[in-house]
């Protein structure tokens, strides 16, 4: 873990073994495995898991309910999202609180791999071992295996 003025971990957040933090990163009531390496200006909420021998690269923004399993990849500017619906205001116009909508999950099975830029909407499944390419925008769950690009994200054609 760095011990750097510019990172921001909160009391609450549950850090692994020989993980490493990297400045500016912001961290607050989630939990990252042992071995994990969070790049620069990185944000990870509250209620998201990280698991263990993961790089996650800088400029990412890993939300509430999203769960990253063990060997995952996560490349530059990956946003997560956690709401299909998304509002700034409650009916009459009134901030919205936590109590004004429900988190939607979000899991990425071990070994996955996502590359720089791809969004990520919530309530799908990333498989095991599954790539995701860059800039991608993945709105139904993927496949173990399974290679997919593109807006919105669609399986690529196997090699023979």
């Amino acid at each position: 873990m760095s011990n750097d003025n510019f990172v921001r971990i909160a009391p609450d957040v549950k850090l692994g073994r020989n993980t490493r933090v990297f400045c500016f990163a912001n961290l607050y009531g989630c939990t990252v495995g042992d071995d994990t390496k969070i790049g620069a200006f990185v944000e990870i909420q509250k209620n998201a898991h990280i698991g263990s021998r993961c790089k996650i690269s800088s400029h990412t923004f890993i939300c509430e309910g999203v769960t990253i399993e063990d060997e995952c990849f996560v490349g530059h500017g990956v946003m997560f999202t956690n709401d299909k619906f998304p509002r700034a205001t409650a009916t009459g116009g009134a901030l919205q609180t936590e109590a004004d909508w429900t988190v939607i999950p979000t899991r990425i099975c071990r070994g996955a791999s996502i590359g720089s830029g791809a969004v990520i909407i919530c309530g799908v499944t990333i498989g095991e071992g599954a790539m995701i390419g860059a800039g991608a925008v993945v709105t139904r769950d993927v496949p173990p295996g399974a290679t997919v690009a593109g807006v919105p994200a669609r399986a690529m054609a196997t090699r023979r």
